[in-house]
């Protein structure tokens, strides 16, 4: 029956059959089930240090005289004798609950339900970070050995390499968490948990593991110069993410209804405590119960909470997917292509505005709106871009290619604008301009609709500086991918990191040096306006100054691409061309 299991394997994905017999060995197999049977007797046996013994207390939580003689506390309190309330407190000391008035029942579910929730908490970290470490060590490994490179010549697809991998490499921490779920499932019932729920559970943790395992096995492929750094980097990562996200989840002020809501659904803790309220022990209703998306109330019922995140963690994981492909099979190219890169900002915008608009009916202020979110979209959307500037942006060579194949109009069909919108190998300040007007077109029905849902804020509402604002944003990025772009079309070693510290410290530098020197916004706010953050000084700032600033911007973009258009144009012509014009 094995040697036909492991025909039916092999037949079905050869990648997953060669990690299964690299791992599934008699003594890792061993070791693994006995660390997680190990686990569970431990975590049973920790929780019996709770068992009612003779000496329990007549006013602990399952002896049930505990409401009468804490009446009769209160009442001796009231009554402010100290003789008298010394007196109570040793007959409460002396005397201890009987062991036949012990709510035995109530006991056991809470027990049950407390292993319940220690493993679900435990099976998230574990397959999360020991997962993530497994696969990325892995890939660091083939990578070292060059055999990576052999799987790349294999005739499999990379969907069956990569699902193989997913499915392979973490294989003997599945065999933990596997071992241990019928324990889950027994402690689950006995808790009167419904299936329902179990299950919603499991499904959410099978997708965020999907999730993050796609994503490892991304960031294995295009962070090979870390070396030996590689896992501890990437399973530190997700470690920090969950603990920071599982304290976001018991805060007790802070709502889903924000533009940072999107980025707390990677994370499972608000679902788990949505589906088991006991889990974080908050003392208040999860806030998934009034979850929203363009005021859509999902957050009702568990069917729409489940099949949010599930939708959620499967596109996001078919996006990575899609970039996994284009990084296997050449790992010079780039991870996303431009018209992929159009999908993903425009994603990303629907997915941030659709937590945050909440917010302003449920502040009933317009400007509590302000003040809550649209920073954090504007960092949000800065981020996304100064990374897509260095995702798109090609090398020199890349360039030197398409403009040499535009120059001998090999294909006259096809405009330049096509390329620079659609190809590869051409420069990206086109592609860059798009993604900034799909990031801007929320921006603008916002403007315009500001007097329809805030009369009162709109009297102090100034759109053409908003505006103005807007269009300094745009022109400065725009003025950052150009600068990338030139830097990247140079002949110098490591270009790649030349562009990624420039713009970095462009973007970074000049407020960090404007707070250091006392240039405060509100004092000097046309300073400021030449910065990464024009918007913040916006309202310091007049109309003609925020016009004057971005006259200013668009005379260096023009001047940042005539020199890019040179570049490029001398990068297209032919070697004998160039050697007989001394170039």
């Amino acid at each position: 029956m094995m040697p036909n299991l492991t025909d039916k394997i092999g037949d079905w994905n050869p990648q997953l059959l060669r990690e299964i017999k690299g791992r599934l060995k008699f003594f890792n197999v061993a070791i693994a089930v006995a660390t997680s049977l190990l686990l569970q007797l431990v975590v049973f046996l920790y929780q019996l240090r709770d068992l009612p013994d003779d000496r329990y207390s007549l006013t602990g939580a399952y002896c049930p005289l505990r409401q009468v003689y804490e009446l009769q506390q209160k009442q001796v309190y009231q009554e402010s004798n100290q003789s008298t309330i010394n007196e109570f407190s040793d007959f409460l000391l002396n005397n201890f609950c009987p062991q036949n008035q012990i709510n035995w029942q109530l006991w056991w579910r809470d027990h049950w339900e407390y292993i319940f929730l220690t493993f679900s908490v435990i099976f998230v970290f574990t397959l999360l970070v020991a997962g993530t470490y497994l696969l990325i060590n892995d890939l660091a490994k083939e990578e070292s050995r060059g055999t990576l490179n052999f799987i790349r010549l294999s005739p499999q697809s990379e969907t069956s390499i990569l699902t193989g991998k997913l499915l392979g490499v973490p294989s003997l921490v599945y065999l933990v968490i596997l071992v241990a779920v019928p324990l889950h499932l027994l402690a689950g019932r006995s808790a009167k948990i419904a299936f329902s729920y179990i299950f919603s559970y499991y499904a959410i943790l099978i997708a965020s593991c999907i999730f993050f395992y796609s994503a490892a096995l991304l960031f294995g492929l295009v962070t090979r110069w870390f070396s030996g750094f590689q896992p501890w980097l990437g399973s530190g990562a997700v470690l920090f993410f969950l603990f920071t996200t599982i304290l976001i989840a018991s805060s007790y002020s802070n709502s889903l209804n924000n533009s940072t809501a999107w980025l707390r659904l990677f994370a499972p803790w608000d679902a788990i405590n949505y589906l088991f309220p006991n889990l974080l022990r908050v003392h208040h209703s999860s806030h998934l119960k009034n979850l929203e998306f363009f005021y859509l109330p999902l957050g009702k019922n568990i069917v729409s909470v489940v099949g949010f995140y599930l939708l959620n963690f499967g596109l996001c994981s078919y996006g990575i997917l899609q970039a996994l492909k284009r990084c296997f099979r050449n790992p010079q190219a780039s991870i996303i292509s431009k018209k992929q890169s159009y999908l993903l900002v425009a994603f990303c915008q629907v997915m941030m505005w659709g937590f945050s608009l909440q917010s302003w009916r449920n502040n009933s202020r317009f400007n509590e709106f302000v003040a809550q979110n649209l920073v954090f979209l504007a960092l949000y959307n800065l981020v996304l871009l100064l990374s897509l500037i260095a995702v798109l942006s090609p090398h020199r060579q890349d360039v030197q290619d398409w403009a040499r194949y535009r120059h001998q109009e090999v294909s006259s069909r096809k405009s330049v604008w096509q390329d620079l919108i659609w190809a590869e190998k051409s420069p990206a300040i086109v592609a860059i301009a798009i993604n900034l007007t799909i990031v801007a077109i929320p921006w603008l029905p916002w403007i315009a609709l500001t007097s329809v849902f805030d009369t009162e804020y709109s009297e102090n509402f100034d759109r053409l500086k908003v505006l103005l604002a807007v269009a300094l944003s745009i022109s400065i990025i725009m003025i950052y991918a150009t600068i990338a772009q030139l830097i990247v079309l140079q002949k110098t070693p490591k270009r790649s990191f030349w562009a990624i510290g420039t713009i970095g410290t462009v973007t970074l530098l000049p407020p960090i040096i404007l707070e250091f020197l006392g240039i405060s916004l509100w004092e000097h706010p046309t300073i400021w306006l030449f910065s990464s953050f024009p918007w913040a000084a916006i309202q310091y700032s007049g109309a003609t100054t925020i016009f004057m600033a971005f006259l200013a911007q668009l005379s260096v973009l023009a001047l940042l691409n005539f020199q890019l258009t040179k570049q490029v144009r001398l990068a297209g012509e032919s070697a004998t061309k160039a050697l007989l014009a001394g170039r």
